[in-house]
């Protein structure tokens, strides 16, 4: 295991996770300029955002087994190869068809560096190590969806929306640069790691029904599942409902994500006295009890525009601690599929993320329910996971020591 953090592997593994929040967020001001300039409707543009969500979601199955058989790096610089060139044909697509083909192929690409970048600080650090490194990573990728979206509508609004897409070529060029130059093959190739479906598919429900790496997985699935549904509802319910300015929201919005983002860091204080284990537990319980309060505020009336702020400030900030940790718990039981468990896990928090934004939309009604309850419902489903979970892991080490 490796000791020593260099800051150039940090930061080259923080870019590679911040690739999703970036390709989204950054071309999103776009969206009316894209339909107008392609002579189409803002909703098939919005297509290619769906397009993306289906590649990353499918690409990151596709990288588990991948690079558990050919090693870490050589797969990584496919991906970001054809992040990269995908990247560059968006910019120059002439049709709205292509776009969304070619931004399938982007996230295709991109999700290399999502799976790859767990599996490889699983890789170089020990157990006590991992979490910390995770809440380092947090700090590049909670950045990112802060300034995305702002960079991305002056770059617009300045050159054009095909800019967009020239800045993300240049930056998965740094990616390739970086990654070539900068990180080590922690993996080598395992001859042993079948491609063929039976096997692949056997792997996969061996990783998914691991108790430590369920417990968590859900955990931390459920948890973002809740942000994705202040995400998907907190414009109408901020800007329409409580009647903020779209200045004021983007400092309500930016004011959680630092939240979010101090209390990663401060994870990392944390954990010189305290495990993963036993600090995620008590941020899990305070997430669950802001979102009970946020739902029941919102139904008697008694949280108004300002409990309704505290309220998710409270659960957003939580989740600070809870990924670092959630994540570096779900990936220790794995020495050999740590592949598939970087891409299972990642996968299912696409799913979390996308069937939560897919619920708060279809429960729209004119009022802050569907949001509140909606977070409050998969909160309940974090704190759950947590507490059932752990049974089932104490269960199962007590089963494993009574057959010793």
């Amino acid at each position: 295991m490796q000791k020593k953090t260099s800051t150039a592997l940090i930061l080259t593994l923080g870019l590679l996770s911040a690739t999703s929040s970036l390709s989204i967020d950054m071309y999103l001001p776009g969206f009316p300029a894209i339909a107008e300039d392609l002579n189409t409707s803002i909703p098939q543009v919005a297509l290619s955002l769906t397009s993306y969500f289906v590649g990353i979601a499918a690409g990151q199955l596709f990288f588990g087994p991948i690079i558990d058989r050919y090693g870490r790096k050589g797969p990584l610089m496919f991906g970001v190869v054809l992040y990269f060139l995908s990247s560059l044909a968006c910019a120059l697509t002439t049709s709205v068809e292509g776009l969304i083909i070619f931004r399938f192929l982007q996230a295709l690409g991109g999700c290399a560096g999502m799976v790859i970048n767990r599996a490889m600080v699983r890789d170089l650090y020990d157990n006590s190590e991992t979490a910390r490194i995770f809440s380092i990573l947090m700090l590049i990728m909670g950045v990112s969806p802060i300034i995305a979206p702002t960079f991305g509508g002056y770059i617009t609004a300045g050159f054009g929306w095909r800019y967009v897409f020239v800045t993300i070529t240049f930056i998965a060029l740094l990616q390739l640069i970086s990654s070539w130059r900068v990180l080590p093959e922690t993996r080598g190739a395992d001859r042993s790691a079948s491609l063929l479906p039976k096997p692949v598919i056997s792997r996969f429900w061996l990783v998914f029904k691991q108790p430590q790496f369920l417990t968590y997985a859900l955990t931390s699935g459920f948890g973002t599942a809740a942000m994705f549904a202040y995400i998907a509802g907190s414009p109408f319910v901020f800007m329409e409902l409580f009647e903020v300015s779209e200045t004021q929201y983007g400092w309500i919005f930016g004011g959680n994500a630092f939240g979010l983002i101090f209390c990663s860091q401060f994870n990392r204080y944390l954990l010189r006295r305290y495990t993963s284990k036993q600090i995620i537990l008590p941020a899990v319980i305070f997430q669950f009890l802001s979102g009970v309060l946020l739902a029941l505020g919102v139904v008697t009336g008694y949280a108004g525009a300002t409990g309704v702020f505290t309220l998710i400030f409270l659960f957003v900030i939580m989740q600070g601690f809870i990924t670092p940790n959630a994540t570096s718990l779900l990936m220790e039981p794995f020495e050999k599929n740590t592949g598939i468990a970087s891409a299972l896990s990642g996968s299912m928090l696409m799913i979390f993320a996308g069937l939560s934004s897919a619920t708060v939309s279809s429960l729209h009604n004119g009022t802050t329910l569907p949001m509140a309850g909606v977070i409050a419902g998969f909160l309940a489903g974090s704190f759950f996971s947590i507490v059932l979970g752990r049974l089932m892991i104490k269960k199962a080490r007590g089963q494993a020591q009574t057959e010793l």
